[in-house]
């Protein structure tokens, strides 16, 4: 029995002693190369479970270093929150008694039909403390042939020498891996690292002057108008509806809009009544600088006007004289008819709007015109930065729908118009439009959005054929062909390499006497790049092939016959197989002291 004791009280003394160590190593391990997340995880053992509580690290970043704290006084265990009579690991259908799962609590009367416990014991601890609860299952059956339930609760003691009984370190033995982002605990994730991540602004900062009474818009709030009486209204924009007919539609916030529609009109009635054709609808709106019920009224003012001529040529205004461009009807022609709205909205920092301006380009109309196409855009520039130098298509990635960033290439550089529309664009299709008859009408390139369009073609005569050639291609190309497209959407101008230059290829001929091209289509390959989780749309080549005629023009000659001259894009991912990247798994280069084993050996 003395050397029972002695034994005992030796492996004791090194269980202390181990325990002691245990703790250095994580006391040096949480403070070391291993702290790789920014909330300290403690870890509790109990009596019959394991808890894990997660609480932001002091200090308020992940390399902030973490004093090291003492350790306290060994204590017992925690007291249970859990019974194991309460845990049922076979319970796998909610609402319904699993076959010959004895804990269950839906098996009631179905309990005389087990011919078995799936499940003997339940433990609600783990295998390395002294003692913890177990709750056991078995049948029996009664003198009717039935089977019949019995459990019970006890006590389990663990016999081996190393097992835990009491707790000398709030951190328990060992930190978890942290947890993923999932929709169900996305928002208490975000709670925890939101504060490192973003420093919030100083609440009592000086507002800009202008704005401190007035709460202006957020991105996607609707634009708000007011009357002579003080009436609220809803900023409206026209647009196509489910048909090509003008429908208004309000207009949100730094959403930068552009739409065409038509109107069916009987211009000998309506020139001078329609609302929608005169100066006046589009100039007389009285916009509110913020939400608020007290925010400043902001006209729209009148920014320039352009007529057009029966020609097509236009001309600026310069006189100011609004007064004499009512729509009027003349020599069967309604003229001073609103054809192309544009309007610029200047806000500041604080999300109010400061200034609104409109550009009209007033045109005629024939009288025997049905449909009059009208042409409407909105754009935001925020007042602190002056005038938008050029528009982005995505940050940095491109966005779908957005129009391709192109430029041409120079000895300093990228240039590009600040004009968006000014861009890669094809034609768009229109009834009777002749491809060598302007003015022709165009639509910029859109990432990610397919289209074929096209004119039509009638030669009168093939004399000038190489004439005929190089402007039916300026047709196809459109005005300030670019050289070079953005590989991302808000691309430098000063990082040239960044831009991928448009290649051509230019189909073999074997026509005889001339060659006119007959298609242009654009090939754009693109790849998603970055992260696995926001990938970002990458243009990574452009190509232009345009296709040559290979038979004789003779019999397209003399207006007898019409060919039609198509333009057209298309997209093509070439993105490879996405691969998540995973780190490697530590190791941990554990050291044992040289007496570890002392007195042993």
């Amino acid at each position: 029995m003395a050397v029972s004791a002695a034994v005992f009280s030796i492996l004791k003394s090194l269980w202390l002693f181990l325990s002691i160590t245990s703790v250095a190593s994580n006391q040096s391990t949480t403070n070391g190369a291993f702290n790789t997340t920014e909330p300290n995880f403690s870890h509790t053992v109990t009596d019959n479970y394991t808890e894990f509580e997660s609480t932001p690290s002091p200090g308020g970043t992940e390399n902030s270093p973490v004093a090291a704290e003492p350790l306290p006084v060994s204590g017992h265990l925690l007291s249970a929150k859990t019974s194991a009579d309460s845990l049922c690991p076979c319970d796998e259908v909610l609402g319904v008694c699993d076959t010959n799962c004895c804990c269950d609590p839906e098996c009631g009367g179905e309990v005389v039909l087990f011919t078995s416990c799936s499940l003997g014991s339940v433990r609600s601890g783990s295998q390395q403390l002294c003692n913890q609860e177990a709750a056991y299952y078995t049948l029996r059956t009664n003198v009717n042939g039935y089977s019949e339930l019995q459990s019970a609760v006890q006590k389990e003691d663990n016999a081996n020498i190393f097992c835990i009984r009491s707790q000398n370190r709030i951190d328990g033995l060992s930190h978890p891996s942290p947890a993923l982002p999932t929709d169900t605990n996305f928002d208490l994730l975000f709670k925890l690292f939101a504060p490192f991540l973003w420093r919030m602004e100083n609440s009592d900062q000086a507002a800009p002057a202008g704005v401190q009474d007035s709460r202006g818009y957020q991105y996607g709030d609707l634009l708000l108008t007011t009357d002579s009486s003080g009436q609220r209204g809803t900023f409206h924009l026209p647009g196509p509806g489910v048909t090509p007919d003008c429908v208004n539609s309000p207009t949100a916030f730094l959403k930068n809009q552009s739409s065409r529609c038509s109107r069916r009109v009987v211009l000998k009635q309506d020139c001078s009544s329609l609302s929608a054709l005169s100066l006046d609808t589009y100039t007389n709106i009285q916009l509110l600088a913020g939400k608020n019920a007290d925010a400043a009224v902001v006209p729209v003012k009148l920014a320039s006007v352009i007529l057009e001529s029966t020609e097509g040529t236009w001309s600026e205004l310069t006189d100011g004289g609004g007064e004499n461009l009512t729509p009027v009807l003349l020599n069967s022609s309604c003229f001073n008819v609103v054809v192309q709205v544009v309007y610029v909205l200047k806000y500041n920092p604080a999300g109010a709007v400061v200034n609104a301006s409109v550009s009209l380009v007033l045109g005629p109309v024939p009288e025997a015109a049905q449909l009059l196409d009208q042409l409407f855009q909105i754009q935001f520039i925020q007042e602190a930065g002056g005038e938008v130098a050029v528009h982005h298509s995505g940050n940095p990635g491109y966005v779908v729908g957005l129009p391709l960033v192109a430029g041409k290439r120079t000895t300093d550089g990228i240039t590009r118009s600040i004009n968006p529309r000014e861009t890669l664009s094809l034609l768009t299709s229109a009834e009777n439009q002749d491809c060598l008859l302007g003015p022709h009408q165009r639509s910029p390139v859109l990432f990610g959005l397919e289209s074929t369009s096209g004119c039509t073609l009638r030669l009168d005569d093939i004399a000038n054929c190489s004439l005929v050639s190089q402007l039916l291609l300026d047709v196809l190309r459109g005005p300030n062909y670019p050289q070079d497209v953005a590989s991302f959407g808000n691309c430098s101008l000063d990082r040239s390499l960044d831009w991928v230059q448009i290649e051509t290829d230019t189909s073999s001929t074997e026509a005889q006497g001339c060659s006119i091209p007959l298609s242009l289509h654009l090939d754009i390959e693109w790849t998603k790049y970055g992260t696995l989780g926001n990938p970002q749309a990458k243009i990574v080549s452009i190509k232009e092939v345009i296709q040559i005629n290979t038979s004789s023009l003779d019999v397209l000659s003399g207006g007898s016959a019409v060919y039609p001259i198509r333009s057209s894009v298309s997209f093509i991912p070439v993105s490879a197989p996405a691969v998540p990247g995973l780190r490697a798994t530590p190791t941990f280069n554990a050291k044992l002291p040289f007496d570890f084993f002392y007195p042993f050996v």
